[in-house]
């Protein structure tokens, strides 16, 4: 697997940009718990690094899946827009994105990641990755709010 930055340039990454934003729309009840961001923002906003994963098949490079890392201050980051492949859950590319964050913040200088993610049923994986992945409950950050219970909100220590 190869993690570099990316662009969003490519129709691969945009295709999983997409249904990743449709299914974040579609499993929150409302716009106000919704925090996705979409390509343009992803795309223009200097504070947001994207990155994608990529299978190391010399003959079919296939798109494993994207995440991107915003830094709210000099000495934090957040996770934001994690997504795997749907042929390719549950093979630990989201694990493997995760911990290349982890690391990615902690070479920029960062002391600690946040991130936000649902409470419903559909995001219970996601925070059993964070979890299991040392990330702890906190209360809401920056700008974020929280929606009737709706947002989760996480944090580790690095």
């Amino acid at each position: 697997m190869q993690i570099t930055p990316d662009p969003l340039t490519k129709p691969q990454t945009l295709a999983l940009l997409a249904s990743h934003t449709a299914d974040l729309r579609r499993n929150n009840p409302s716009a106000r718990a919704c925090y996705v961001l979409d390509t343009a923002r992803l795309q223009t906003d200097p504070a947001i690094t994207v990155f994608s994963a990529w299978s190391d098949h010399q003959q079919a490079k296939e798109l494993l899946g994207i995440a991107a890392l915003k830094e709210l201050s000099p000495v934090a980051g957040e996770v934001k827009s994690m997504r795997t492949a749907t042929s390719h859950q549950r093979k630990g590319v989201g694990r493997a994105l995760l911990r290349f964050l982890v690391e990615e913040g902690r070479r920029r200088g960062y002391e600690c990641l946040y991130l936000e993610t649902g409470t419903r049923r559909e995001f219970a994986g996601a925070r059993a990755l964070y979890h299991g992945e040392g990330f702890e409950d906190c209360g809401a950050f920056g700008g974020y709010v929280d929606v009737d219970g709706e947002n989760c909100f996480m944090r580790l220590r690095l």
